[in-house]
């Protein structure tokens, strides 16, 4: 009754439901991963948010980039403002309206500086048009904001280029604006949300990085991969039933025939 299983059309749906389980296995085992990597994110930066901030020179330091456990992480740091130094980082929209990151050099003392992200301000009448950059405080200041690790084209996603207008960037990378600085940069750079004294105007501030649901679609997925691999069986199970159903309804209905053909013959007038 079993034997049409060692045919080649049955043999070729053995192949492929052998290969398809382990493939969701794989996928499955994936987004599993994904997810217990980005919840594990989630965590992390939500905590950074939250816990109370520590001075710069704790986390960051010229040289040392911002490690990935201190992203986010409220700091504090003292100093006087650069504008002759300031820079605009092109493309970065927010709330849907294309505008420009505010950069501007604190310098701490002793030749160092910070690049503090002094918010987002919006994009000019026309792309030639500059924006307009309410200036920073003069004088002494002490900054409060999130640590960030310098962006490369790598870690953004974004390729920089040359031709830009002056004092125009696409990429808050870290060592290429220190280069020709008065002052050594510390790794990293401040997104600031609080500075004393508070200037008369500023930059909108930057949002707060959206941490999601912390990987929740990637469990998601991987449960339904893994109940793909219970479909792929219960079908393939299923397949072989129903074919062995009409096999086993075929041969009764074939023996019922050549029976009452015997019959017939018996009763037929000699």
């Amino acid at each position: 009754m079993y034997r049409f299983l060692l045919t080649p059309r049955w043999l070729a749906l053995h192949v492929v439901v052998l290969l398809v389980i382990p493939a969701f296995v794989f996928l499955g085992r994936w987004q599993f991963g994904r997810f217990e990597e980005r919840s594990a994110n989630s965590e992390r930066v939500t905590a950074n948010i939250q816990a109370a901030p520590v001075p710069l020179e704790r986390l960051a330091a010229p040289g040392r980039p911002v490690r990935e456990d201190d992203r986010f992480r409220k700091v504090t740091v003292a100093g006087t403002y650069d504008p002759s130094h300031a820079l605009l980082v092109r493309r970065r929209p927010q709330e849907g309206r294309p505008g420009y990151y505010v950069l501007t050099p604190l310098v701490t003392g002793r030749g160092t500086a910070v690049i503090v992200n002094r918010g987002w301000v919006k994009a000019g009448a026309t792309a030639d048009t500059p924006p307009e950059v309410p200036p920073p405080p003069a004088g002494q200041v002490t900054v409060t904001g999130r640590l960030r690790p310098g962006e490369t084209e790598e870690s953004s996603g974004i390729r920089e280029r040359s031709g830009l207008p002056p004092g125009q960037v696409l990429l808050i990378d870290i060592g290429r604006i220190g280069k020709g600085l008065p002052y050594t940069l510390v790794g990293g750079y401040v997104e600031l949300t609080g500075q004393q004294p508070r200037p008369a105007a500023a930059p909108a501030p930057v949002p707060a990085p959206d941490v999601g649901a912390g990987g929740g679609l990637n469990l998601a997925y991987g449960v339904q991969w893994w109940l793909f691999i219970g479909i792929a069986i219960g079908g393939w199970i299923l397949l072989i039933r129903r074919e062995v159903a009409e096999r086993r309804a075929a041969s009764e209905g074939s023996e019922g025939a050549e029976a009452s053909e015997a019959e017939e013959a018996e009763s037929a007038p000699r």
